[in-house]
This record gives C-alpha cells, sequence and structure tokens, in this order.
C-alpha cells in the first residue's frame, strides 16, 4: 500500500451553527467510511502561507491556487484513493480535491 496526500482547495464552513454541525458530521461519517486507511485526519489550512524561490526571496501567497486542507489516506492505487476522495463532505460546497500518490524513500 502507498500513502495519498487529499489536497483540497475551496469549499468552507456554513454561517449557523446548525449547518456548520451538519458539515462535520458528514465528515465524521466520512473518514468513518474511510476507517483504517485514514493515515492523518489533516487540518484545514488558516490562510496564513509564504513561498519561497529558488534564490531564497520569500514572499506572501500560495504558489497557484491557496489549498484549504489535506488528508493523508493509505491505498492499494491512484485510482483506489481517488474513489475515496469523491466521498469528501468539500465536494458538497464547491470544493475540490487533488489526490497525490506519495513515494516512500525508505
Amino acid at each position: 500500500m502507498a500513502k495519498y496526500l487529499f489536497v483540497f482547495y475551496g469549499g468552507g464552513m456554513p454561517e449557523t451553527q446548525a449547518a456548520q454541525a451538519r458539515v462535520l458530521k458528514q465528515w465524521g461519517t466520512w473518514y468513518g467510511k474511510l476507517g483504517q486507511a485514514v493515515v492523518d485526519m489533516g487540518n484545514p489550512f488558516s490562510g496564513a502561507v509564504n513561498k519561497i524561490k529558488a534564490d531564497g526571496t520569500v514572499s506572501k501567497g500560495p504558489i497557484g491556487q491557496r489549498a484549504s486542507g489535506y488528508t493523508i489516506v493509505d491505498a492499494g492505487s491512484l485510482d483506489a484513493a481517488t474513489k475515496m476522495a469523491k466521498g469528501c463532505p468539500i465536494l458538497k460546497s464547491g470544493g475540490q480535491i487533488a489526490v497525490y500518490e506519495t513515494l516512500s524513500m525508505m
């Protein structure tokens, strides 16, 4: 099994507490379905981000579109990990997910 990184883009939390509770429940249900495949549930990103260029200069902001969070899972293939990601609640709020296969260096 390889590890796959889900990088979330966009999405967001509703304004009311009741709607937020529904969204959090959806996330809990999704993580429950993934079960033991979840290596790291991840976290949302705060929005504070710096980029560093090859010459060492640092500036504020993302490289490309700002990511909004991440999750790491174990899966047998990129297709299997992508299938897992399709159930993510962020997609219901207009977000997107990039699924990256990681390579073991050990």
